[in-house]
C-alpha cells in the first residue's frame, strides 16, 4: 500500500530534465518502415486544430491537400498554403496528452513553430462570443504537464515569442484578447468551485491543451503558441459553441496569416543574434 504521506504519482519520479528512453524520431522511423513512406519534412509551421472545423472548410473547399507522407499511427495531416508559407495541419488533436504526443513528432518531422487553436470556454466576461485569446499562461490542472517541468502552478510561453505575436495581432480588424487560460482533463468536472478558483487564479477560458504544450515548449525550446478561440459558456444556455462566418475559419486564417508573419521576423532576430554572439 502506497504512503499517503508521499507526493500522488502525477509528480513523483518524474525528473523532467532527465531524457527519455522513448523517442518520437525513433516512432516515426518505424512508422515509415512499416508503411513504406518516405522520409518528408512537415511544412515549418504546423498548426493543431482541435474541433477539426479549419481542416474540413479547407478540405471541401479544395485548399487544403492531405500528405500522403505523414507517418503518425494516430492522426492525418493536411497542407494548405497561407500567403508564402504552406501550413501543416492536424485535426482533432484533443487534450493535452494527444496534444504533446503530435507536437513531439510534428517537431520530431522538422516543424518549427507549432500553432495550437482551440475552441474554449469563457470564464471571464471580455465580451460576446466568439473571440480570440492569445494564451500567455496556463493554469496546469492536467497531467502531461508534470512530465516536462517541475510542479508550479502555471506553464507559459516564451515572453518574446508572445510578445511578437501580440503586436501583429493588434492590428487585425477584430480584437485578439491576451491572458491566462485553464487547462483541464475534465471538462465535464468544470464545477462551480472549480471555474471560481481558475477565475481567482487569473484565468480568462478554459480548455485542454495550453498548459502541456507550454510545458513541452519550455523544456525541449521550442516554439509554440495557444490561441483560445471562445465560443461558449459551457453550454449554460441554448445557442452555445457558435464560432461565427464559415464556422471561424475566415477570421482565424487572418490570424494564422499574421501570427506566421510575427514569427518569421522572430526567428531572423533570434538567429541573427545567435550569429553574432
Amino acid at each position: 500500500m502506497r504512503d499517503p504521506a508521499l507526493p500522488p504519482p502525477i509528480l513523483a519520479d518524474k525528473h523532467p530534465a532527465a531524457p527519455s528512453v522513448f523517442r518520437p524520431e525513433n516512432l516515426l522511423r518505424e512508422a515509415r518502415r512499416q508503411k513504406n513512406l518516405p522520409t518528408r519534412a512537415v511544412p515549418e509551421i504546423c498548426l493543431l486544430d482541435p474541433d477539426g472545423d479549419l481542416e474540413t472548410e479547407l478540405r471541401r473547399a479544395g485548399h487544403a491537400v492531405p500528405d500522403p507522407d505523414w507517418p503518425c499511427y494516430h492522426t492525418t495531416l493536411s497542407r494548405f498554403p497561407l500567403g508564402a508559407e504552406e501550413i501543416g495541419v492536424i485535426p482533432r488533436a484533443v487534450g493535452a496528452s494527444f496534444a504533446v504526443l503530435e507536437a513531439e513528432q510534428l517537431f520530431a518531422a522538422g516543424c518549427r513553430l507549432l500553432l495550437s487553436v482551440t475552441s474554449a470556454g469563457q470564464i471571464a466576461d471580455l465580451g460576446a462570443t466568439p473571440y480570440f485569446i492569445l494564451i500567455d499562461r496556463a493554469l496546469r490542472d492536467e497531467g502531461t504537464s508534470y512530465h516536462y517541468l517541475p510542479p508550479a502552478p502555471f506553464a507559459c510561453a516564451d515572453p518574446a515569442l508572445a510578445d511578437a505575436a501580440a503586436a501583429a495581432l493588434g492590428a487585425l480588424p477584430f480584437p485578439v484578447h491576451r491572458g491566462a487560460s485553464w487547462t483541464t482533463d475534465a471538462p465535464f468536472r468544470e464545477t462551480e468551485a472549480a471555474i471560481a478558483a481558475a477565475a481567482a487564479a487569473g484565468a480568462l477560458a478554459v480548455e485542454m491543451e495550453a498548459a502541456a504544450l507550454y510545458a513541452f515548449a519550455r523544456a525541449q525550446a521550442r516554439d509554440v503558441l495557444c490561441f483560445a478561440h471562445v465560443t461558449n459558456q459551457m453550454a449554460r444556455s441554448d445557442g452555445d459553441f457558435e464560432k461565427g462566418e464559415a464556422n471561424g475559419t475566415t477570421d482565424l486564417l487572418h490570424l494564422l496569416a499574421a501570427t506566421a508573419q510575427a514569427w518569421r521576423k522572430y526567428a531572423r532576430k533570434a538567429e541573427h543574434a545567435t550569429e553574432s554572439r
